[in-house]
């Protein structure tokens, strides 16, 4: 079987030349069940420009005086977005959640750009307001999207005694940003005017960083995302490496880079087994996580401020530890740290009801370059649930095993978001 003929029905705004670009691979299959598979990458892409609603599938024999004998004819049925659309919807993220009022213009000019204005408040009073405006790239190999957005958000960091107003631009251009399992390229702009607000309890550390000051950095993220689901993955890997760069303007200065790795598997049934209430109970999934970063100035004229720095401890990140509640601390605000590796190992196996149990163990030291000091660790249990394909929720018993005296223990914890170690 070959493909002779491609109809797109439904086209209304949307120009001929950026849908030719998504099915044109549709030619290349060899058999029928070749069509069908390309039939269906060929709709993830016609999706991906978020110009669609609904999209059809219809395959059936070619006909006309140009028909092959094994020839068919694939028909793609679309219903094109309305020039205005908006809706409220909720979101769960770094144990918060929030509500989101949006609204967008898709498929402006016909090729996939659109005009999206966002409103959301969090349950800890967090608020951001954003207007973005998305083109995409889709004439090459690469699919690419770039989007420049302005926003003013607000957050509350009680831990740490103060709060953060961001006023800004965001420019990002994204390199296969629908793509799974290969490698994704974010080239990012940053222009930020932020205020930070001191709160009536806070040390003199962190009162003397308060007020204004102006950020313009570029970014680079780096990533492969092999993982079967982002909440809960049964099996494959996930790396990530980001470089933010500080100093093209204004008073902030610095080089900031983050390592993010994740890895599971499912171990073997009769070499990977535990007791577990006089029963045995074969593990179901193991889980390593390991995080560091490294925060360096890079001029004596240009400040880090304590936004910039890293912070550990959390349901969701150094388990057994407040939020923030791991690393330096004056007058029980916590300032963070230039430099942090931590490492969690995840064993999960079956309850009598699903989801499941998991215990952890988790290492976190400051500074890189001493190993053997101020290193933290916690062990426990606890049960990890998917909530729909919204967030992770876990609910854990922790005992911390290394700390010090200032550290802020939390040994139950109950954590809800997208983001883990």
């Amino acid at each position: 079987a070959r493909v002779d003929r491609i109809h797109v029905d439904g086209l209304i705004r949307t120009k001929d030349d950026i849908i030719k670009a998504q099915v044109t691979e549709l030619f290349k299959a060899q058999d029928f069940y070749d069509i069908i598979i390309h039939a269906y990458k060929v709709r993830e892409k016609l999706q991906g420009l978020g110009c669609f609603g609904n999209i059809g599938i219809y395959i059936d024999t070619s006909h006309g005086p140009h028909a092959t004998p094994e020839g068919v004819e694939v028909t793609f049925m679309v219903n094109e977005m309305r020039r205005l659309t908006g809706g409220i919807s909720t979101m769960v993220g770094n144990n918060e959640g929030s509500v989101i009022v949006q609204a967008k213009a898709p498929n402006l000019f016909g090729r996939g750009e659109r005009l999206q204005m966002e409103y959301s408040y969090g349950s800890k009073s967090s608020t951001n307001i954003s207007i973005s405006v998305v083109k995409p790239f889709m004439g090459s190999s690469r699919h690419k999207i770039l989007t420049g957005s302005v926003f003013n958000t607000s957050n509350r960091f009680p831990w740490s005694g103060f709060s953060q107003c961001d006023k800004g631009l965001l420019v990002d251009l994204a390199f296969n940003p629908d793509g799974t399992g290969i490698l994704k390229h974010n080239l990012q702009y940053e222009a930020t005017y932020r205020e930070i607000i001191s709160s009536k309890h806070m040390s003199f550390r962190v009162r003397e960083q308060c007020g204004p000051n102006l950020k313009s950095a570029i970014r680079h993220i780096c990533s492969i995302d092999k993982r079967d689901s982002l909440i809960f993955p049964t099996t494959g890997s996930l790396v990530q490496f980001s470089t933010e760069v500080a100093g093209f303007g204004g008073d902030i200065g610095f080089v900031k880079n983050e390592l993010i790795v994740q890895t599971n598997w499912t171990p073997h049934e009769y070499a990977a087994s535990i007791f577990f209430n006089s029963k045995l109970m074969l593990l179901n999934l193991s889980s390593m996580g390991f995080q560091s970063g490294l925060l360096r100035e890079i001029s004596n004229d240009m400040k880090i401020n304590i936004a910039d720095q890293f912070f550990l401890g959390g349901p969701l990140n150094l388990r057994g530890f407040d939020m923030r509640g791991c690393g330096p601390r004056l007058d029980g605000n916590s300032l963070g740290g230039n430099a942090y590796w931590a490492l969690a190992l995840h064993l999960y196996t079956p309850l009598p009801f699903r989801p499941g149990r998991h215990s952890f163990a988790n290492d976190y030291k400051e500074n890189m370059k001493i190993f053997k000091e101020d290193v933290r660790c916690a062990v426990g249990g606890g049960i990890a649930m998917k909530f729909g394909n919204i967030a992770r929720v876990e609910l854990n018993l922790v005992m911390p095993l290394l700390f010090v005296r200032n550290d802020v223990l939390q040994q139950f914890q109950f954590g809800i978001g997208l983001q883990y170690l």
